[in-house]
């Protein structure tokens, strides 16, 4: 575990900047962490999107000083509303959220906003991002579909982004890497915990109960937590693109 990480688990993944150290940074970008609260199959916790968000948020915090937010810890989940503990709010509502947290941020002399978002069903996270523009306030929405891939591809992961979609190889190696605690025994089962369903064509539709019993689809019994330590390196280093754009890179070592 990295020492960021290590102090993110420590302070239970809230920022604990007080408002003379925010002052005194004067930061010109924030991170604002969006997770869920949704189920992840019998070894995971209801907030691992959540925790992977803040885990992501804060080494990207680390390595590019700014705000760091505290998470939107209840989203879009509700392809996963057959399972006990899953609660969701309406695209709408997080629209809204996420919109009037950037307004006051530009207010508060903040231009620019990273979404890390670790709920792939948060789609209009897009729309947010992408209505932005002429608005005053410049969004990303990280990590994108490429930043997985060249992560997954560091890490030497087994599966493919379309087959570990939910509670699989991934989700599970960055906990194991990052709060190993909150890993459940019985993961490490290829025969009872990994599932595979990749003709998921009426996902939308019809949730997630159609395709898994147990909510899992992936390869859980894959992970480990040095997959996890480089998935995590993989994403750090693609931001730097997303940086570059922000003028992170200038300003940090300008």
């Amino acid at each position: 575990m990295t020492a960021s990480a290590s102090r993110n688990s420590a302070r239970g993944l809230l920022p604990a900047d007080t408002t003379e150290e925010v002052r005194a940074r004067r930061p010109r970008w924030a991170f604002l962490p969006v997770g869920s609260f949704e189920q992840h199959g019998p070894f995971l916790p209801l907030t691992t999107d959540t925790v992977i968000a803040c885990t992501i948020a804060e080494e990207l915090a680390a390595a590019h000083p700014g705000l760091l937010l505290p998470p939107l810890t209840v989203s879009c989940s509700q392809e996963h509303a057959a399972w006990p503990g899953t609660v969701s709010i309406s695209a709408r509502t997080l629209h809204t959220i996420v919109t009037d947290i950037a307004d006051s941020l530009r207010a508060a002399g903040i231009p620019a906003l990273i979404l890390v978002n670790g709920h792939g069903g948060n789609y209009v996270l897009r729309n947010v991002v992408q209505e932005s523009g002429g608005t005053g306030i410049r969004m990303a929405l990280f990590p994108g579909s490429a930043d997985w891939d060249a992560a997954r591809k560091a890490a030497g992961a087994g599966t493919t982004a379309h087959s570990d979609m939910h509670a699989g190889e991934v989700e599970t190696s960055l906990l194991l890497h990052a709060h190993p605690a909150l890993v459940r025994p019985g993961y490490a089962s290829e025969e009872s915990a990994d599932h595979i369903a990749d003709d998921r064509r009426h996902l939308l539709t019809l949730g997630m109960p159609p395709y898994t019993e147990s909510g899992i689809i992936g390869r859980p019994s894959l992970a480990s937590a040095q997959k996890g330590e480089k998935l995590l390196a993989g994403l750090i280093e693609a931001f730097g693109a997303y940086a570059a754009l922000f003028g992170m890179e200038a300003e940090n070592h300008g």
